[in-house]
């Protein structure tokens, strides 16, 4: 297993988390990928985006149905500008790549807002840490093991 998704196995073990790590056979780099491979909607993956926030890294969980709208997630967070993150700032601030990128198992806390839509799946799946791994989880058990915040980000 690639050393970042030990991390995240880590990271869920440590936190209580009910999934595991499940390894893809082909890159997940986007959700329509991840949901082709698991059989499931793309509304059920956990999109993992990293955001700059005058400077600060925020992730936002978003389905994999939804596009984030920035000035909306602004106002929730107290920004005065929201844009999307450089590979080098997300690696920066997670230490895993963009298409891989994990609600948890990052070198320090992240800011985290999940989408209020995720709760319309029983169970949803979220990256592992490097764009061949996944987990299943809920989105209550989500917003526990990440401390994320309840959001309307569409």
């Amino acid at each position: 297993m690639h050393p970042n998704a030990e991390r995240v196995a880590k990271a869920l073990l440590d936190r209580g988390a009910t999934g595991t790590i499940v390894e893809l056979p082909d890159s997940a780099r986007t959700a329509q990928a991840a949901a082709e491979q698991l059989g499931c909607e793309v509304g059920a993956i956990a999109n993992s985006l990293v955001f700059d926030a005058d400077g600060t890294p925020l992730l936002v969980l978003t389905s994999g149905a939804h596009r984030v709208d920035t000035a909306k997630v602004a106002a929730v967070v107290g920004a005065e500008k929201v844009r999307r993150a450089s590979p080098e700032f997300v690696r920066d601030a997670t230490g895993q790549p963009i298409g891989g990128v994990a609600p948890l198992g990052h070198p320090a806390p992240v800011r985290t807002l999940v989408d209020v839509w995720l709760d319309r799946y029983d169970r949803v799946w979220a990256a592992g840490g490097h764009p061949h791994t996944v987990f299943p989880t809920t989105y209550e058990e989500l917003l526990r093991i990440t401390g994320g915040t309840p959001a309307e980000v569409e």
